[in-house]
């Protein structure tokens, strides 16, 4: 995910007493000076901008539209969008008169020319699919995409490859039927055939290897193979091709060495605190390395990674390729970074799979020492390197309304938007005046990957409401497998539910509770230490989270339509799915719907009388219903929408589904006055 957008903001001003601080007054004056020049969500108005809005739009749901996935013995199977398939037949059907154009396919006597077109159809295609494999390439540069959304077109152009391949070879093999075993002996004493099947042989393999059942086995094995496989086949094609067209190899060679090349020398300028001085002098970085890691576990296998003080800087949703090779020897993965620039450090949420993420986190779980009355957290810091960071999202400060989707820790990628969102509205303008939170965990445990920053957002978001800022914050937790946890969330805030003279002077001392420091995080005061987010035992918590659900509790897939009437429906049956034949009955539960407006006491996790989220989050026991969720949002929105989401294939395919649905039904930017919809998807997988 490589290119730096930390600053995009419209403008930026503060105000600040000696201490650097703003006040509350202070911010006051700020708000109301802002909200005078405050821009209103753009508006196509001219003929010629309804025309390209009107265009834009139908090409986003033409590309989005998708079927729904196909279901074989309980086995999901996503289908290719309408936009991604007919891109590949583009591509298919452009080939195929390239390789067919001007031949007679009918006359055995022009077997062999399409046999020498087809080769050189073959040979023509490698310097596109070199292109898209390099992480600095020119065709992500030139149509601003990172170089992991245009992955998917390198497998299918080299699947393109080698059918135009198996059409050479084909070819070639039909023109020698009529003489008998004739092809056996090419391929038995000519080198040039020889080269050919081999070649033929080596792409095969290339392209079964590259499928995800394969990437997914083993990712570190399918790296090390595909670039040992790369080298071979090249190797195979250049001695089978002709000296003439040898160009159109080390074209190819060229691109990889560049790319090599290229991001070599930005790994070392990035890792080495000799190119780093600045930090160096105020001891931010100290030894030959900029980097250093701690590891903690976390709930459900996961692994927390802390940088502090990077060597580079980052925008919300990037990702960066981290190394240790202390821990993880000659391997270096993909991680999104979970945090924001003004955190002052870089943080990665890592679910352990196999490899080299499950070697991280047993690493993690021996060197992490809990902490005791009498003690803190000790953690033992790892050399590490980094390279990065890649990664590009349209800035969504540019739309009117926002939503978020997250599914587990799909939550690194949105979190840090979500809090960059929040960010932003304390130091700048910005168009966003509402934010649509969603998050779909499995327990309890998940929630504390997140908790204190959530909480500290909606802590931001009160302040800036009470400093009459026309903002608006939703936000909702979607419990799969721990439905005894959303009734644990609404015992907790009816027994803590202040009384009316409570709430006044609760909203007395929100207000001072904490301020808003120039880099629009909640600076809490001395007398707040007591709202820290409570420590809890990563161990206790994975050992629960390795059945079904915790403590082996059924996981509810009831599809909760309405969060507004989900209390109505809380003697509903919820279906679980553990393999069981009977399903077990729960009840979803949920704390009416609110937002950031509400006049609820700030986010605790002291201890176990107190909520362990925001009363202002709302908790259910099911899943989400993408479309009506989105839905609202747009109804209520004043301008361009952004939804943006990450998580399982699930997730992804169900809210893709129903942005184009409501696009289409709602008829955007078709004479209707309904405003765009720009979506953003980020599944899981290799």
């Amino acid at each position: 995910m490589s290119h730096d957008h930390s600053s995009m903001s419209s403008g930026q001003g503060s105000v600040s007493t000696g201490s650097g601080v703003p006040t509350n007054f202070e911010i006051q004056e700020l708000l109301y000076s802002a909200r005078r020049r405050l821009p209103l969500p753009a508006k196509p108005k001219s003929l010629l901008l309804r025309f390209n809005a009107t265009i834009t739009a139908i090409t986003r749901e033409f590309a989005n539209a998708s079927f729904a996935p196909l279901s074989i013995r309980r086995r999901t199977i996503p289908v290719p969008g309408v936009g991604r398939t007919t891109l590949v037949l583009a591509n298919l059907v452009l080939l195929i008169v390239l390789c067919f154009y001007g031949l007679d396919t009918k006359d055995r006597w022009s077997y062999e020319d399409i046999g020498y077109r087809t080769g050189f159809v073959c040979i023509a295609q490698l310097p596109l699919i070199f292109l898209l494999a390099g992480k600095k390439n020119i065709i992500g540069w030139l149509t601003g995409t990172s170089y992991e959304r245009l992955n998917w077109l390198h497998r299918w152009t080299s699947r393109c490859l080698l059918l135009t391949a198996t059409i050479h070879g084909g070819y070639w093999i039909a023109a020698w039927a009529p003489y008998g075993d004739f092809a056996l002996k090419k391929i038995r004493t000519d080198h040039l055939t020889q080269t050919g099947v081999i070649t033929w042989a080596i792409l095969v393999w290339i392209v079964f290897s590259s499928s995800l059942p394969i990437r997914g086995w083993n990712y570190e094995f399918f790296v090390l193979q595909h670039l040992a496989s790369f080298v071979v086949f090249m190797y195979f094609v250049y001695s089978h091709t002709p000296a003439e067209v040898h160009i159109w190899i080390w074209i190819p060679v060229g691109i990889f060495v560049f790319d090599r090349l290229v991001r070599a020398l930005y790994v070392i300028y990035t890792n080495l605190s000799i190119f780093h001085p600045k930090q160096r002098k105020q001891g931010q970085i100290s030894g030959l390395w900029a980097c250093k890691a701690d590891f903690a576990p976390l709930p459900h296998d996961t692994t927390r990674i802390s940088i502090a003080n990077p060597p580079i800087s980052w925008s919300a949703g990037q990702h960066v390729f981290l190394s240790c090779h202390s821990v993880v020897p000659l391997q270096s993965h993909p991680f999104t970074i979970a945090s924001i620039p003004s955190d002052g450090k870089m943080e990665f949420i890592v679910k352990a799979g196999k490899g080299g993420t499950r070697r991280i986190f047993k690493h993690a779980e021996k060197n992490h020492i809990l902490p005791t009355a009498a003690s803190q957290v000790v953690l033992r810091a790892k050399t590490v390197a980094i390279e990065g960071p890649y990664g590009r999202i349209r800035p969504l400060e540019q739309f009117d309304s926002v939503v978020l989707f997250a599914g587990s820790s799909g939550a690194s990628f949105t979190v840090p938007l979500f809090r960059d969102l929040v960010r932003r509205w304390c130091t700048a303008v910005a168009v966003t005046r509402r934010i649509r939170f969603v998050w779909v965990v499995k327990s309890k445990g998940q929630l504390s990957w997140f908790a204190a920053q959530l909480s500290e957002a909606m802590e931001a978001v009160r302040l800036l409401q009470s400093a009459g800022r026309d903002v608006e914050i939703s936000m909702s937790i979607y419990v799969t497998c721990d439905e005894s946890f959303a009734e644990e969330h609404k015992s907790l805030l009816t027994a803590s539910e202040p009384s009316p003279a409570q709430a006044t002077r609760g909203r007395v001392e929100d207000s001072e509770a904490g301020e808003l420091d120039e880099k629009g995080s909640l600076r809490k005061k001395d007398t707040e230490q007591a709202h820290e987010v409570r420590e809890i035992d990563p161990r206790a918590e994975s050992q629960a989270s390795k059945a079904c659900g915790p403590d082996g509790t059924c996981c509810c897939i009831t599809t909760i339509d309405s969060e507004d009437v989900a209390i109505a429906a809380a003697d509903s049956i919820c279906t679980c799915d553990c393999g069981s034949s009977s399903p077990a009955p729960t009840a979803p539960q949920a704390k009416p719907e609110s937002t950031a407006s509400s006049s609820s006491t700030s986010a605790t996790l002291t201890s176990s009388s107190k909520p362990f989220l925001d009363p202002a989050i709302t908790v259910l026991s099911g899943r989400p219903q993408p479309r009506n969720i989105v839905r609202k949002a747009l109804e209520q929105a004043l301008g361009e929408s952004a939804v943006v989401v990450c998580g399982p294939h699930g997730l992804v395919d169900g809210v893709r589904r129903s942005v184009v649905a409501l696009s289409d039904e709602r008829a955007v930017h078709k004479g209707t006055g309904a405003q765009g919809i720009y979506l953003h998807c980020e599944a899981f997988g290799l």
